[in-house]
């Protein structure tokens, strides 16, 4: 039996699919300047939403946990918890926003540091403003997206990849500090020293603070990392009141 639609009928009957909408971004950056500039730049652009912003990066992580977005554009050295330590700390998460890096000019070996702690993208601070849009966009379209980087050039030292944060809870750790009086020394839940700590144990390759300090110890003695260890101590009271004035918005 002949089909007695009329042609053109069975592709005009298809479901249409609907039209993607804008994609789902959180800024992080220490500074209230850049934060504006990204926030405009991205909310007059229709392709984007600005879900949130956060002046460092416990606050955006805090936005990982409350917001559902699909980019997180972060700078490297914020207060508290760096670009590093965003990194890490969502690496296990199945379900996390891919992460561009909006930083200085890549020096060293950078972009190989975002990429190789699982970072989608990098953007230079000093890049025109289209070329960071582009890049997100290209994130959000699951591509990677950096410059040349040479890996061979990473650094394997793990006292060199800790945070400030993370430096001051190796002191209180040295200092015999429980959890709860850490907390209460840096003005920060026990959730989040217990966060923290388990990315301070991941990079030292530790399971507990006893390893963790003995690790300490023993590269100090050694002069393993004589430079590097030193300074993850130099200038830190065994119970510093470090409570901060951070200013962020989530909307």
């Amino acid at each position: 039996m002949a089909d007695a639609r009329p042609e053109g009928s069975r592709s005009e009957m298809r479901p249409k699919r609907p039209k993607p909408g804008p994609v789902r971004v959180v800024l992080a950056d220490r500074s209230p300047v850049v934060l504006s500039g990204l926030e405009r730049i991205f909310s007059e652009d229709e392709r984007f939403r600005v879900v949130a912003v956060a002046a460092d990066g416990e606050r955006f992580l805090e936005a990982v946990d409350r917001l559902s977005f699909q980019v997180g554009i972060i700078g490297w050295a914020m207060p508290y918890l760096d670009g590093r330590g965003v990194l890490q700390a969502l690496r296990d998460r199945a379900a996390a926003p891919r992460i561009v890096v909006y930083a200085d000019s890549p020096t060293g070996d950078l972009p190989g540091t975002v990429m190789s702690l699982g970072g989608a993208g990098f953007c230079t601070n000093n890049a025109p403003a289209g070329e960071l849009l582009d890049t997100v966009a290209a994130v959000a379209d699951g591509r990677m997206v950096f410059p040349y980087i040479d890996v061979r050039t990473l650094d394997t030292d793990p006292f060199v990849a800790l945070t400030r944060r993370e430096k001051e809870l190796l002191a209180l750790l040295r200092a015999g500090r429980p959890a709860a009086n850490i907390a209460a020394d840096l003005g920060i839940s026990v959730n989040t020293v217990k966060f923290h700590l388990k990315n301070l144990y991941a990079k030292l390759g530790v399971n507990n603070r006893t390893q963790a300090v003995t690790a300490y110890l023993s590269a100090q003695a050694e002069g393993a990392s004589a430079g590097s260890v030193a300074s993850t101590t130099t200038g830190l009271p065994a119970t510093p009141r470090r409570i901060a004035e951070r200013r962020s918005r989530v909307g």
